[in-house]
């Protein structure tokens, strides 16, 4: 018998027979607050219903009250919503209690937060400069306010607006960028994706195409420049032409066409909707409606594109995320405006997905695509929306919204093989009526998965351990924590030098080959020893476990993953 072979089919068994099994998610019951649920590999700790003054029964499924994005800051998660902000204390994940309720409409509302200052987005044209709720009637008024919006948020029961940037599109989606090299300011690259305003509104903007007006406001992205003593002076810096070609033709880029067979136009190439900065590697990644783009960021100021991919299959280029290391990045395809059902059973898997890019000499690659694999019904909006990695050592993992899909985590380590890990789901809003609904973006933020659900609130869930990962990857995970987090920011993940750091690679090698176990026992054993020595007989025995575990990296399977556990080893031992 071939001893190997066994052994892997036998190891192999129950993940196949869990694949297997029904998936529940199809077939939930419809409900707002008492839709059915289907929860793997999660545990659901709290869901949370919006305050009072940001719901109305009879809005559901509209804009007006619509949840949408989410920043961190301490024990706060300030939650957007097309009505204003609410903030909640989430000291007590089990329980988490409004600390404030912050009318203010005008659009979408995407948060970040800096120090004491909070940035808000607003585009729709019933945004006013005072954040009235009485809107504004006159199609060119000094009252209406477009753009970026900044706070001073050091009293949170009396939040101050210092300065408000006005755009020429407004403001659907801003990042915040910082600099080490420059600690006196913070960047916001402004994506603003509706109309452009009358020049006799706002000077200097221009809808007209480039061929007509060189200075038009379309084809661009704003760089507002905050200095951090004197927010009140925020200002746009510049405005780069990132679709540019190499004449500098500002529409260059886009050479328009029609998506793969049964999808909508692809969008032109005029905006970007989202851009995801990773200043640690002076990239970003620009989901620019008809293109991904990688963009240099070095210069925060000027960001320079430097590669750019087109799909087919995708209908409008929304969100990104890079991988850790900056390998890879996963772009979403937002079909339909996240208001279409995309997740039928009989849509193809390049439709309103992600789509995972290698990254090498600062060229993208296409690898694969990954989408939520369990189908959903006519009347549930579903498409890949916004999410975040998880950070576990070794491994490149994923928690991403889907709207009324729900919440998917997936493994993208192999940019070829991504495979779903643990969801979270409800049944439809409605089962006649396809409406906005499901969760707009959720987020891993220090040990936590938080989501910002369109209608039913803030949820908030932890993973539990499975045939997929580990308590100590969990644990390990759990390691790192932000003060501040804004995830169109991302920041670079660094893990302690920690015992269970240690063993969450060595759970990962006995996973991925079970014939590693009697490998694996006796350096299991020797953790367990050197953690309960000290002093040097602590330092001899890590040291001695690093020397062994660096010979055998020279020759074993998956060296760099044993080479990064022995790295773990001698820091411990130091």
């Amino acid at each position: 018998m071939n001893t190997r072979l066994s052994l892997a089919a036998t190891l192999l068994l129950p993940t196949l027979l869990h694949a297997q099994a029904p998936d529940p998610r199809p077939s939930l019951k419809p409900g707002l607050f008492d839709a059915g649920q289907a929860i793997s590999n999660l545990t659901l700790l709290s869901a949370t219903r919006p305050s009072p003054a940001f719901f109305d029964s009879t809005n559901v499924g509209g804009f007006r009250y619509a949840n949408s994005d989410l920043a961190f800051s301490g024990k706060y998660v300030f939650q957007g919503s097309f009505y204003g902000i609410q903030v909640w204390d989430i000291s007590t994940p089990a329980a988490p209690k409004l600390r404030l309720a912050f009318p203010c409409a005008g659009g979408q509302g995407d948060p970040t937060v800096y120090g004491n200052l909070l940035f808000m987005s607003v585009e729709m044209p019933d945004g006013r400069i005072d954040c009235g709720a009485q809107g504004v009637k006159d199609s060119v008024s000094a009252e209406r306010f477009r753009g970026v919006r900044i706070f001073d948020i050091s009293d949170m029961d009396h939040w101050k607006q210092v300065a408000a940037v006005q755009t020429c599109r407004g403001s659907h989606t801003h990042t915040l960028v910082t600099d080490a090299k420059d600690p006196e300011h913070v960047y916001i690259y402004n994506s603003g994706t509706s109309y452009v305003r009358s020049p006799s509104e706002l000077a200097g903007c221009s809808g007209l195409a480039p061929d007509k007006d060189p200075n038009t406001s379309l084809f661009r992205i704003d760089v507002i420049k905050v200095p951090l003593k004197r927010p009140q002076d925020a200002a746009i810096v510049a405005s780069p032409r990132l679709f540019a070609d190499a004449a500098g033709n500002p529409a260059g880029l886009w050479k328009g066409g029609r998506a793969a067979e049964g999808t909508q136009e692809t969008a032109g190439t005029d905006q970007c909707h989202d851009i995801t900065v990773f200043p640690a590697l002076g990239l970003a990644a620009g989901a620019c409606s008809g293109n991904g783009l990688l963009i240099d960021i070095s210069d925060p100021a000027n960001p320079k594109r430097i590669d750019q991919v087109f799909d087919p299959n995708f209908a409008y280029w929304h969100s990104a995320t890079f991988s850790n290391d900056g390998g890879k990045v996963i772009f979403t395809d937002e079909w339909g405006g996240g208001m279409g059902a995309r997740c039928r059973g009989t849509d193809r898997k390049e439709w309103g997905a992600n789509a995972i890019f290698s990254i090498k000499d600062r060229k993208m690659t296409l690898e694969s695509y990954y989408k939520l694999p369990a189908a959903q019904g006519p009347t549930e909006n579903c498409v890949a929306h916004n999410g975040s990695l998880i950070p576990v050592p070794g491994r490149d993992i994923m928690v991403q919204a889907w709207y009324q899909g729900g919440i998917s985590v997936f493994d993208f380590t192999d940019p070829r093989n991504p495979k779903e890990i643990a969801f979270f789901d409800r049944g439809p809003y409605s089962p006649t009526r396809l409406m906005l609904g499901g969760h707009w973006s959720v987020y891993w933020h220090n040990g936590l998965i938080v989501g910002s659900e369109i209608g039913r609130g803030l949820d908030i869930l932890e993973l539990k351990a499975s045939e997929h990962l580990s308590q100590n990857e969990i644990d390990a995970a759990r390691l790192v924590r932000f003060e501040t987090a804004n995830l169109q920011e991302q920041q670079k993940l660094v893990w302690p030098a920690a015992f269970v750091v240690a063993r969450a690679y060595l759970d990962q090698l006995v996973r991925d080959d079970g014939l590693r176990k009697a490998w694996a026992d006796p350096v299991y054993q020797e953790l367990a020893r050197a953690e309960k020595l000290s002093g040097s007989a602590k330092k001899t025995a890590l040291t001695q476990l690093a020397t062994r575990l660096e010979a055998d990296a020279k020759t074993a399977g998956e060296a760099s993953k044993v080479a990064a556990l022995a790295n773990v080893v001698r820091e411990l031992g130091r």
